[in-house]
């Protein structure tokens, strides 16, 4: 009888586990979910990669080798020869007078036109229709319109013969630059407006609310709250504006052609017309000198936003 009490109890079988195979220490095997956002990534890093990063490089190395056909090495030469050319001389320091005149325009109407429109004044919804149009209508049309109102013969020339001022051809005058940066600003407020507007309607406004019980000032709430709040806003208007404030040639090539008055010869003019003549090196140079100097500026703008622009909360 112990003998069969002992076969009944049958003990329970003890499996020796296999030995795992362990990565060697500092190795990790990504998981699923890296794994399927590289998956979505890498599509997006391609396409910057061989549109943007290779004809950079491209261009680069133009820049660096005294023509496509010996590739001889030239370092800064081509540099310096810019520097020396009186036609890029004359192209970037227009383009840096229309910048610094119309860039700072476009934000401060801008923003003032979305203050004003955010309180309550009759017309609101047409005001607003009237500086949004503009986006609606296409470059060859407002250049049209342009030509009929500042051409010799044109509609402000009439006006102002009313009170014995004499014609003046305004695209070839000491004002031109003028007329352009009134066609940059027209074509360009009513989305800069948007955004203000958009920007405007997300302060929060118990911050306000508190600032009137306090006794603040209109001034006060102005620059304290409201200013500080749209810094962010400012500051991507600012660099959205300077991008367009540098493809204003399709706008004065339309109006003026290849070669325009002085005072509006462009940079782009100066790669365009340098594009037809196939001088890839001194071409190549001005398109990485542009990149740098907008590169400059629009860090200049982060530090300033980031050192000025901080929250009410900061």
């Amino acid at each position: 009888m112990k003998k069969l009490a002992l076969k009944a109890i049958s003990l329970p079988k003890v499996h020796k586990e296999k030995p795992r195979f362990t990565l060697p220490q500092g190795i990790k095997i990504p998981d699923r979910e890296k794994l399927v956002r590289m998956a979505f990534l890498w599509p997006s890093l391609l396409g910057v990669g061989i549109f943007f990063l290779l004809p950079m490089l491209v261009v680069l190395y133009y820049s660096l080798i005294d023509n496509p056909i010996s590739h001889n090495f030239v370092f800064l030469d081509n540099f310096i020869a810019l520097f020396n050319n009186d036609a890029f001389k004359t192209a970037a320091t227009n383009t840096l007078t229309f910048s610094a005149i119309a860039v700072p325009l476009a934000v401060i109407l801008a923003m003032g036109l979305a203050i004003l429109l955010e309180a309550k004044i009759p017309f609101k919804s047409q005001f607003r229709t009237f500086f949004l149009s503009p986006m609606m209508v296409p470059v060859a049309s407002v250049v049209l319109i342009w030509q009929v109102l500042f051409s010799h013969t044109g509609v402000f020339n009439d006006f102002l013969s009313i009170f014995g001022v004499t014609p003046i051809d305004w695209l070839k005058s000491e004002y031109s630059q003028i007329v352009v940066v009134l066609l940059f600003l027209w074509k360009n407020l009513g989305y800069n407006m948007i955004l203000f507007m958009a920007a405007l309607s997300n302060i929060p406004r118990d911050l306000l609310e508190v600032a009137d019980m306090e006794g603040a000032s209109p001034w006060f709430k102005f620059v304290q709250v409201k200013l500080r709040f749209l810094s962010p806003t400012i500051l991507f208007v600012t660099i959205l504006s300077l991008i367009n404030s540098f493809k204003v040639f399709r706008e004065v090539y339309l109006l003026t052609g290849d070669y325009p008055y002085g005072g509006l010869y462009m940079l782009q003019h100066f790669m365009n017309n340098t594009f037809r003549s196939l001088d890839y090196q001194k071409l190549a140079s001005a398109a990485i000198v542009m990149a740098i100097a907008m590169v400059i500026i629009i860090g200049v703008l982060f530090i300033i936003e980031n050192k000025f622009g901080k929250d009410v909360e900061g």
